[in-house]
């Protein structure tokens, strides 16, 4: 859903300022000698320490010298993946055929989902599964619940959403609000950070139907404190719908123990499946019976061959299923998979706070005296695996680096994104990489 730079509009502003001194000045401060940094040595003391750095060399195009920003759009493809396509492609496809639905595929979208949700997201078996594109998943599980809540209670008619939300997510809070006779409650944000717990807890009552959030912001980066928002969430009697699409596999997610009710997120960013590989959705197993998903297709029913005259959903999760899964998006991420299994998600998360925060530091000392703002929270707590770099020549610059394999993103307006895969991504690249922003950003200024 969120690789389409054309779908992913939206404003970055920047949140950094410097507060003025406060008390009267007894004497001029002594001037501080800094020593230059040697950014090149920082990043090779990093990339040695770094206890991920043979994961690197698992991808492809990691031997290259492209400087890849964007794996928070799209993932580089796990060098196991080319082995798994082909293999599957002459054996289980070629030489199986049809045999291959009765042998592992009517049930991958489930064991698929399983390992999504013990890898990344922090779920027990049986709540996750692997569908449909985000934005159709996203569709199902809002619409769900947004009829659920409003069956019983009929004054719970507002979906609550913030205005700086990926573009997909807004755009069904209001077709819903609109398809079921509903209404959107919108909380303002600013845009270099995030939804605070303050304007959630004022945004939400005894209308609230859902709440529809991202844990991760997909423009400022901005990491939400899931857990409390959903006890907010919860407080006013609302079921909250959780955006993971800029968090699974590169922050840790607790869905069971922060007590989700429902999340959707993509595949093809920091899991690595692939142009346009399938979503996945989660549904809380106490919510999968109560829940009415509105595309009713085949592969939803209880009896997917029975080939009934009337629609009856299946039990527990295969119920958000519709039509029929998409096999070969589903094979890459299983790669992924592996390898999150093998690091450990927490070793992940550090190393993203540690590429992140080493490229706040590079654009504080090569990009700022130019005039570049880190439109990202400051504090690594408060920060997902991106960063977003504001400058008014940031379209033009982003065009120019992709000429030289340098692939950042752009943002409208003025913010190239900096997005830092920890699986396959060194601190020499990225200090390569905003050396040629720097160069960039000179030559168009």
């Amino acid at each position: 859903m969120h690789a389409d730079p054309a779908a992913d509009p939206g404003a970055v502003d920047p949140a950094t300022t410097n507060p003025e001194p406060t008390g009267p000045a007894t004497t001029d401060p002594e001037p501080i000698d800094l020593e230059p940094i040697d950014l090149e040595a920082e990043a090779s003391v990093l990339d040695t320490a770094d206890p991920l750095r043979g994961l690197r060399d698992r991808f492809v195009g990691s031997e290259s010298s492209l400087v890849y920003f964007d794996g928070n759009s799209l993932g580089r493809p796990p060098r196991a993946a080319v082995e798994r396509l082909a293999t599957f492609a002459t054996e289980e496809w070629g030489g199986r055929l049809i045999r291959g639905w009765d042998e592992s595929w009517m049930q991958l979208p489930f064991v698929i989902g399983d390992r999504i949700g013990a890898a990344a997201i922090g779920a027990a078996a049986g709540q996750t599964v692997v569908g449909d594109s985000t934005t159709v998943l996203l569709y199902k599980v809002l619409r769900a619940a947004f009829d659920a809540q409003h069956a019983a209670d009929p004054e719970r008619v507002e979906i609550v959403v913030d205005r700086d939300n990926f573009p997909t997510d807004r755009y069904l809070v209001e077709g819903i609000a609109a398809e079921r006779g509903g209404a959107v409650r919108w909380i303002d944000v600013d845009t270099a950070s995030g939804v605070t717990a303050e304007a959630l807890a004022a945004a939400v009552g005894p209308r609230t139907a859902v709440v529809l959030l991202s844990h991760v912001a997909y423009r400022s980066g901005y990491l939400a404190d899931a857990a409390a928002f959903t006890r907010i969430a919860h407080d006013v009697g609302a079921l909250i719908v959780w955006d993971l699409c800029h968090s699974a596999g590169s922050v840790p997610v607790r869905a069971d123990e922060w007590g989700f009710d429902l999340a959707v997120g993509c595949t093809y960013k920091y899991l690595n499946g692939g142009p346009g590989s399938p979503a996945f959705a989660y549904v809380a197993a106490g919510l999968q019976g109560r829940l009415a998903q509105p595309i009713q297709g085949w592969m939803g029913t209880a009896d997917v061959f029975a080939m009934g005259p009337q629609y009856r959903p299946a039990d527990g999760l295969r119920r958000f299923l519709s039509g029929t899964p998409p096999i070969v998006g589903m094979l890459a991420m299983q790669d992924t998979l592996d390898l999150i299994d093998e690091a450990g998600i927490e070793a992940i998360r550090s190393k993203s706070i540690a590429l992140t925060e080493f490229a706040v530091r590079v654009a504080d000392a090569l990009l700022a005296p130019l005039g570049v703002t880190v439109a990202s929270p400051r504090d690594s707590t408060a920060r997902g695996g991106h960063v977003t770099l504001s400058h008014p020549a940031m379209r033009a610059v982003t065009a120019r680096l992709w000429t030289q394999d340098v692939i950042p993103d752009y943002r409208d307006p003025d913010g190239l994104r900096i997005g830092l895969s920890p699986l396959s991504t060194s601190f020499a690249e990225v200090l390569t990489g905003l050396r040629a922003v720097e160069e960039a950003v000179r030559a168009e200024v």
